[in-house]
C-alpha cells in the first residue's frame, strides 16, 4: 500500500484528506496521502549502551557461573575423598565469619542500636537455619536414594541451569527464591551421591549411603556460595567499585602482557645441559 493508494476515483488535491473515522469522506477506506510517512519515527527512546558498562554487567553472569563451578568442585573433592565434610564445614564457618565481618564493615554508618539489633536477628536466622538443616539432614539425604544416578545428575544439571537463568542479576542482594531453591535442590541431589561414612574391613565402603554430615555440609556450602556470596559481592560493588575495576583490568591486561612477553623469552639448550633420561622406566617399578 503506497502513498496516494486507493481506487482511481479518488478526488484530487482540492479536497483535503483527514485521518478521522467519525466523518464521511469521498475517499476509499485504504486511501492515504503523502503525509502518511511524516509521522514515522525510528528508534524512539532507544537506550545507548556503553561497552565497559556492558562488560561490567556481563561480569555478573560470569560470577554466577564461577559460583556453580566452585560448588561442583567442592562436591567432586568430597566425592573422591580428598576433602572430609568436617574440614569443609569448619572452612565454611571461617569463610562465613570473615565474610559477615566484611559485610558489616562496608555497611553505611548509622544508629548503633539498629546495628546491634540487625546482628542479633542475623544470629537468630543463622541458628534457625543450621538447626533445621542439621535436624532434617537424615531425611534429605534419602530423598533421591531410590532414583538412579543418571537421573540425579540430570536433575542437578537442570536445577543449576535454572539457578543461572532465574538469578536476579540486576539486584542480586537478596537472591531470588526460585534460583536459591533450585541451587539447594541441586545440592541435595549431589549430596545423595557422596560416599558413605561406614567403614568396612577393606576401608571406605563406597556402596553405603552418605552420612547426615555430608548433606549438612553440602547445604551449608550451597547457602554460602549461592545466597551469601552474591550479597557480599553486591555490597563490595556498591561501596568499592574501583576494586572491581582493578580486578577487571588485571583479568584483561595480564593475559595480554603475558602473551607479549613471550616474544622476549630466550631459552637456550646445548651439550652443557644435564643429561635427561627419556627411556620409560616404569617397568622397573613393578
Amino acid at each position: 500500500m503506497g502513498a496516494d493508494s486507493g481506487s482511481g476515483a479518488a478526488p484530487g488535491p482540492a479536497v483535503p484528506w483527514r485521518k478521522v473515522l467519525w466523518e464521511r469522506q469521498p475517499f476509499p477506506d485504504n486511501y492515504v496521502d503523502r503525509r502518511f510517512l511524516e509521522e514515522l519515527r525510528r528508534n524512539e527512546g532507544l537506550r545507548q549502551y556503553r561497552y565497559w558498562a556492558v562488560v561490567r554487567e556481563a561480569g555478573l553472569v560470569s560470577q554466577q557461573i564461577t559460583c556453580v563451578a566452585l560448588f561442583l568442585t567442592l562436591w567432586l573433592y568430597m566425592e573422591q575423598g580428598l576433602l572430609s565434610p568436617s574440614t569443609l564445614l569448619w572452612s565454611g564457618l571461617l569463610c562465613a565469619l570473615l565474610g559477615y565481618g566484611l559485610y558489616q564493615g562496608l555497611a553505611p554508618r548509622g544508629d548503633s542500636d539498629n546495628h546491634h539489633r540487625t546482628r542479633w536477628s542475623d544470629l537468630q536466622s543463622a541458628s534457625i537455619f543450621l538447626s533445621f538443616t542439621f535436624g532434617f539432614s537424615p531425611v534429605l539425604r534419602t530423598l533421591t536414594e531410590s532414583v538412579s544416578t543418571d537421573t540425579v545428575y540430570a536433575m542437578t544439571a537442570l536445577m543449576l541451569l535454572a539457578h543461572l537463568v532465574a538469578f536476579p542479576y540486576a539486584q542480586p542482594s537478596p537472591p531470588g527464591s526460585l534460583s536459591l531453591n533450585a541451587a539447594l535442590f541441586a545440592s541435595v541431589c549431589l549430596a545423595s551421591r557422596l560416599p558413605g561414612d561406614l567403614h568396612t574391613s577393606g576401608g571406605l565402603d563406597s556402596s553405603s549411603s552418605p552420612s547426615s554430615l555430608h548433606t549438612f555440609t553440602m547445604l551449608c556450602w550451597a547457602l554460602l556460595v549461592f545466597a551469601l556470596w552474591p550479597c557480599l559481592l553486591q555490597r563490595l560493588r556498591d561501596r568499592a567499585p574501583r576494586g572491581f575495576g582493578v580486578l577487571g583490568t588485571v583479568t584483561l591486561l595480564c593475559p595480554l602482557l603475558l602473551i607479549r612477553l613471550q616474544s622476549d623469552k630466550d631459552n637456550i639448550q646445548g651439550p652443557w645441559d644435564e643429561a635427561e633420561i627419556r627411556e620409560d622406566l616404569t617397568r622397573f617399578l613393578h
